[in-house]
């Protein structure tokens, strides 16, 4: 009985042993027409075995750089790709810089801060509005899960206030549910005194066509 410690080995397991023998033959083969006709049969064969590689992109390129690993860097064929040295499978991928959020808040993550800054550019109005409750809602789901505490509504306002410069301030109201009340009366602040004056002066126009009207009546 031969026991698999005393086979070659497989340099990449996944494909199992039947490719890993197929490879091994091809490199065998006397001319080089004779290997790179063997080298295609071999890629399709290793497609069939994982189809999952179908669904990546240049899942080819993949398949032939996987069929040098397996002929251990050493085979003589036409390719339509280059082939990868040691080196180059060997090299580490670069570091990837994360994004600094703001000190003691890491836990809100990059897509509060990037939607707090859209709420900033908006103008005044519901789509401001709406989108200030969202963030101070997720703000609160995401605070829960990292402390795994409860979190009032207070300590969110204050964070949301930090964290935009006090550019976005709910710190006036108790809580989220009159954060839409507290926007539309500090919106309409201006448009009630607007219209205030407005009210006064269509008051004076109809009392001087009222005084008109009775002015006409007494001749």
């Amino acid at each position: 009985m031969e026991y698999n410690t005393q086979k070659t080995q497989l340099h990449m397991p996944e494909y199992g042993r039947i490719i890993q023998q197929l490879v091994e033959r091809c490199k065998e083969l006397p001319t080089k027409e004779e290997r790179s006709e063997m080298a295609m049969a071999i890629i399709d064969f290793m497609g069939q075995r994982n189809p999952q590689l179908r669904d990546e992109e240049n899942y080819k390129h993949k398949l032939w750089d996987h069929l040098f690993i397996l002929a251990e860097y050493d085979l003589d064929v036409e390719s339509p790709y280059p082939f990868p040295t040691r080196e180059q499978l060997a090299e580490k991928p670069k570091k990837m810089e994360y994004p600094k959020l703001q000190g003691d808040f890491k836990f809100y993550g990059k897509s509060i801060l990037q939607l707090i800054d859209k709420a900033i550019e908006l103008e005044t109005g519901d789509e401001k509005e709406a989108l200030i409750e969202v963030i101070a809602n997720n703000m609160k789901k995401s605070y829960n899960v990292y402390n795994k505490e409860h979190v009032t509504d207070d300590v969110i306002f204050r964070h949301l206030k930090e964290l935009s410069e006090n550019r976005l301030d709910l710190t006036g109201i108790d809580s989220l549910e009159k954060s839409k009340i507290y926007y539309t009366n500090n919106n309409s602040r201006n448009n009630k005194n607007s219209n205030s004056n407005n009210n006064s002066n269509k008051n004076q126009t109809n009392k001087r066509r009222h005084n008109n009207n009775n002015h006409k009546n007494r001749k």
